[in-house]
């Protein structure tokens, strides 16, 4: 793994022949084939996703809100999407730059052992967020077959093209951009075309209330890739390409797509849903059969990444076998559970926690030691003080957005009563907790400085 301080790398032969490929251990150095190209048609395909078309109501009216008008919603909608999307883009670059997983370069932020802390409420997430996608992608199936068929077949083939997905990583991505992002797009052409051919609602007919609200959840959809994006900067040819391929990509995708579902939901009937009105356009089926197709991606990310996690935890274990465990683990749990309220909030609240943690990882790469000093080996020690700012920014978050969770909820409401703390309408959990974070490392790292001068004048 090629990275500041870390222990020599080792040649990229990883028992896999043909075109590069993800090593198979932690410790070998990554190979870097993937140029702008291969980055954008990624994270353009990280986009578009199913959940983006059905959440669209929560875009069109946020709860406690009267309803947007077209105009501020779309507004919004680019707004939030841009700046979530450049905060994913800054956290791949540390990635970039070492050829470092995402897990692993929490090793230079916080030492190796307490790097654990944060890996293991990714594997969390990510398992979880697997589980999710294999559902939605049986959904998508069952739509398209008018609800014939057993639920879990189609989990169990939508598991096992995940899994086969993640062996080969740097190959799919080469299938993605000469393939699938080219499908994807016409899929979504022929939609806007369609949808917009059948009437634009009035664009100006709505509030501008709910406007702030709306950046912020669009913000903290994009801002959910924070934690994975160095699993596939990793492979960049540069910084450069990283960044404007996955700013570029995700921002591009991720505001078509909300748009096309909030036009898609304006002409769609009280007894409908999104779905059906896609479905109910002329060779609907054929369009949406690609968009649930490639909503595998979605999945495979989420496996990889846990993957690459896990890695961290044991370094030398083979890729390939956690791919496999971890796939047959997520398709098990998509089978188990089929209640997601309490569940998706659960996930929710634990991706919270990695939005601060983005600040604290941007300011001490850019500012502090990250570019220079940061040890990824196995000894690295550990930096007990960056759990602060972390830590100050998570609560920041909580007291903002206490999120649904019951007892988690009602102990953060007393908190703001305590405090005498609200959220107003221009109060955004996710740009308030990076900012608290940020500021909270850059004192760290002014106090670091002070003291490295010091020592030098001794």
């Amino acid at each position: 793994m090629s990275a500041p301080a870390a222990t020599e790398p080792r040649p990229n032969s990883g028992g896999i022949s043909g075109p590069p490929e993800a090593p198979l251990v932690l410790d070998t150095d990554p190979p870097k084939p993937l140029g702008f190209r291969d980055q954008f048609s990624f994270w353009a395909n990280l986009g578009v996703s199913l959940i983006g078309f059905s959440g669209a109501a929560a875009f069109l009216q946020p709860y406690g809100y009267p309803q947007l008008s077209l105009i501020a919603a779309s507004l919004a909608i680019a707004i939030g999407t841009v700046v979530g999307t450049a905060m994913v883009a800054v956290s791949g670059l540390p990635g970039a730059a070492t050829g470092a997983p995402a897990m692993a370069l929490l090793r230079g932020l916080f030492g190796t052992k307490l790097s654990y802390l944060p890996t293991g409420m990714n594997i969390v997430q990510c398992v979880g967020w697997g589980v999710f996608e294999l559902t939605v992608i049986a959904m998508g199936i069952e739509k398209l077959t008018d609800g014939k068929g057993p639920h879990w077949l189609y989990v169990v083939i939508a598991g096992v093209v995940t899994t086969a997905m993640s062996l080969r990583p740097l190959g799919m991505l080469r299938i993605l951009r000469r393939y699938v992002t080219i499908a994807v797009g016409v899929a979504m052409l022929y939609f806007t075309v369609q949808l917009v051919r059948a009437g634009v609602p009035d664009l100006t007919e709505g509030s501008w209330k709910g406007f702030l609200p709306v950046v912020d959840a669009s913000v903290a959809l994009a801002v959910s890739w924070v934690p994975l994006a160095s699993d596939y900067t990793r492979h960049s040819r540069d910084g450069k390409t990283a960044f404007w391929g996955a700013l570029g990509g995700y921002s591009t995708t991720g505001i078509w797509c909300s748009l096309l579902g909030i036009l898609a939901l304006a002409q769609t009937k009280p007894d409908q849903d999104v779905f059906d009105t896609l479905l109910g356009i002329s060779a609907g089926w054929l369009f949406f059969a690609v968009l649930v197709v490639r909503e595998v991606d979605q999945s495979f990310a989420n496996v990889y990444s846990t993957a690459m996690s896990i890695q961290n935890l044991v370094p030398r274990l083979d890729r390939r076998f956690i791919c496999v465990a971890v796939g047959a683990l997520v398709t098990g749990f998509a089978m188990l559970i089929d209640d997601f309220s309490k569940y998706e909030s659960f996930l929710y609240l634990i991706g919270s926690v990695f939005v601060p943690l983005l600040g604290v990882t941007a300011v001490d790469w850019f500012l502090g030691r990250g570019r220079t000093a940061w040890n990824l080996g196995q000894d690295a020690p550990a930096r007990w003080a960056m759990l602060v700012p972390w830590v100050l920014g998570f609560a920041v978050y909580q007291l903002i957005n206490p999120g649904s969770i019951g007892w988690w909820a009602r102990f953060w409401t007393d908190v703001q009563d305590t405090l005498n703390v609200h959220p107003q309408s221009w109060t955004s959990a996710t740009l308030f907790a990076f900012a608290a974070s940020a500021l909270g490392t850059l004192a760290l790292v002014r106090l670091d400085r002070a003291r490295t001068a010091g020592r030098k004048t001794r």
